[in-house]
């Protein structure tokens, strides 16, 4: 707790007055963040950075940065990887279903359909017609993805542990 001082002008009461002063923290740090926007801004607040510093460490603008926060843009599939860097967590929910949780890989890492199609030897418009339920993969490439996600996921699990 921060004390006020305040020292009395007057000759009868030539003393100093102590003043109680509770600084509040900031509405960020006391609740629950809700959008990836709050999620940077409280780390940004908890590290007392600026948002200029925020954009070098991500490679955007500071104005892109205060958008984000304030909800006026979303953000681009492309910074994901280097924003969950910077919160040093995934603020993303893990999903259940299979095509849920082959687009929650995308988003993580920041793939594009051609980028993910490249790492898992597929065709983007396939991947496109998946991801949007446009079509559904039969049995067999049902278990070519399950494969590559877990895969994928036993890798980032081991990953993320031996960065704690």
């Amino acid at each position: 707790m921060n004390i006020f001082y305040k020292f009395s002008n007057s000759p009868e009461t030539p003393h100093k007055i102590e003043i109680p002063l509770q600084i509040q923290p900031p509405e960020e740090l006391t609740q629950d963040p809700i959008t990836l926007g709050d999620h940077m801004r409280r780390r940004r607040l908890e590290l007392g950075l600026y948002q200029k510093d925020v954009a070098i460490q991500i490679g955007v603008t500071s104005s892109t940065i205060w958008n984000w926060e304030n909800g006026w843009s979303s953000i681009a599939l492309g910074y994901m990887p280097k924003i969950i860097n910077f919160l040093g967590y995934n603020p993303l929910p893990h999903p259940e279903g299979l095509m849920e949780r082959l687009a929650w890989y995308r988003q993580v890492k920041g793939l594009t359909l051609e980028q993910l199609g490249a790492e898992m030897g597929r065709n983007p418009e396939q991947l496109s017609d998946w991801l949007s339920g446009r079509h559904k993969p039969c049995r067999r490439n049902r278990g070519e993805v399950e494969r590559f996600l877990d895969d994928r996921f036993e890798k980032m699990v081991s990953t993320s542990r031996a960065n704690v």
